[in-house]
């Protein structure tokens, strides 16, 4: 069974996950040879001020 974590900053909305579930979902089948129902797409919402890069948080942009 495939699990894809997906970290990205907050705000995406209901609708862009939806599409991202299925869009990777699809590619995970097509290419590992699996399911939609073994496949797990698990999305973790990060907020800017729990991300840095550079040694600089990501808040300190926004």
């Amino acid at each position: 069974m495939p699990i894809v974590r997906i970290e990205m900053f907050e705000g995406r909305t209901h609708a862009q996950k939806q599409e991202l579930a299925r869009a990777i979902t699809e590619v995970v089948v097509n290419i590992a040879q699996t399911t939609p129902e073994a496949t797990i797409v698990v999305f973790q919402d990060v907020s800017r001020d729990n991300w840095a890069t550079g040694g600089k948080l990501e808040s300190d942009d926004a």
